[in-house]
């Protein structure tokens, strides 16, 4: 109960003191991350520009640069993305080490539960754009135009696009994680998301247009998921307010305070 009541008393500068230390462990994890990554760029590239191979002649599987440090930049930035994928289930206990002292004691032990699922639905994004837009979005830009229009792809124009579209998907489908989680810290229930459906396909269409390769198709595989997923996270929400609805009744007739968050 001490421990609980220090926590409530954290002012505003302590709760910004908590992210800075937070966010400087993440900034080393990343680097250590990236030299490590450094050394398998080149297994990582390869295994990246294998969806394009497949879609390309035999004669036109190749990758140019055009300026001295492209290549070697490029490089770089394989590592620095791959840090983020590969480490990311440490970045995720990061994010609930800074919000877990708003929590009840049994909420803490939800860790690993929300740590897990956060990475799984990172990376099955990931492998989502990877398996399934990769092979049907580069098909249709490879053989849009005439026989005589020829790819003449860049390697950093291409690495580029690969590890951002795997970054946005990974990113998107966070978004029942977030929902949920925002649902279990009882910021939204599952009537205020019905009642916001339209708004949230309307929002999710928008993203699927700015951020999906310019097709209809393309923005189709991202946007179906993400609002299956909302309607999913709608049912998770309702079962979580229910169960903490009755946790909440246990911990009252047990004597159990319930901390604040914002340490107010």
């Amino acid at each position: 109960m001490a421990q609980q009541n220090s926590l409530k008393r954290m002012s505003f500068y302590e709760h910004f003191d908590e992210l800075r230390v937070r966010a400087i462990r993440c900034m080393l994890v990343f680097f250590v991350g990236f030299i490590l990554c450094y050394f398998i760029s080149e297994p990582i590239m390869g295994f990246l520009r294998q969806p394009l191979f497949d879609v390309l002649p035999p004669d036109q599987q190749k990758l140019y640069f055009v300026s001295l440090f492209e290549n070697f930049m490029t490089h770089l930035k394989i590592a620095g993305y791959s840090s983020v994928f590969f480490f990311s289930p440490f970045y995720f206990f990061q994010v609930w080490g800074f919000i877990s002292p708003g929590l009840l004691p049994r909420e803490k032990k939800l860790v690993f539960p929300f740590v897990g699922a956060a990475t799984l639905f990172f990376l099955l994004g990931a492998g989502f754009a990877y398996f399934v837009l990769f092979p049907v979005g580069f098909k249709y830009f490879i053989s849009y135009g005439g026989p005589s229009d020829v790819p003449l792809l860049t390697i950093d124009a291409y690495y580029g696009t690969c590890l951002k579209l795997l970054l946005l998907f990974g990113f998107a489908f966070e978004m029942p994680v977030a929902i949920c989680l925002l649902g279990f810290l009882g910021i939204v229930d599952a009537d205020t998301l019905r009642a916001q459906r339209r708004n949230a396909i309307m929002g999710i269409s928008v993203v699927a247009a700015l951020f999906a390769p310019p097709d209809a198709v393309s923005m189709l595989i991202l946007g179906v998921p993400l609002v299956l997923m909302y309607e999913g996270s709608i049912w998770v929400v309702q079962f979580l307010a229910r169960h903490k609805g009755e946790t909440a009744q246990a911990s009252t007739q047990s004597g159990e305070e319930t901390p604040n968050p914002f340490g107010t």
